[in-house]
């Protein structure tokens, strides 16, 4: 009895327990605090494994002119690693995008929306202590020994 009528609410559009959870995650990060663009580029996450470059750009052209959209691919599965990028003319553009489109459905999952942040620098490796010859020709490291023999 509780399937049937659980099953007549999803019919008739009445709201469910699950579609009420989900608009309460979707207020939580709707109502934070959204740093502002300063960047045409959005960085988008929680995209299926199933989304493709194409459906990525068919769901935020829409809003504007698109330079690119690009899902990043894991090298060894070749599948979605559930984010991408996607770039606009402009930062107006790209405003109405992130608020147009975080925190909604695409390939069956709930994305996110966000200024991108700009690439950091590689760290650069420590510099190499310096290793000092004897008489003998051999190498010494002051901290492991003896080496070069």
């Amino acid at each position: 009895m509780a399937f049937a009528s659980a099953f007549r609410r999803i019919f008739n559009g009445s709201s469910t327990p699950a579609l009420n959870i989900r608009s309460q995650f979707s207020s939580i990060r709707l109502e934070s605090t959204l740093p502002t663009l300063t960047s045409p580029k959005l960085f988008v996450s929680g995209l299926s494994r199933t989304t493709t470059d194409d459906s990525l750009y068919k769901a935020f052209a829409p809003f504007g002119n698109l330079r690119e959209a690009k899902v990043i691919i894991d090298r060894g599965s070749g599948k979605s690693r559930g984010f991408g990028f996607v770039t606009y003319d402009t930062v107006e553009e790209a405003e109405k995008a992130r608020l147009g489109l975080n925190s909604k459905f695409l390939d069956g999952w709930v994305i996110f929306v966000d200024p991108a942040k700009p690439r950091e620098a590689p760290q650069q490796p420590p510099p190499q202590r310096d290793m000092q010859s004897t008489e003998t020709g051999y190498t010494s490291n002051k901290t492991v020994g003896w080496s070069g023999y």
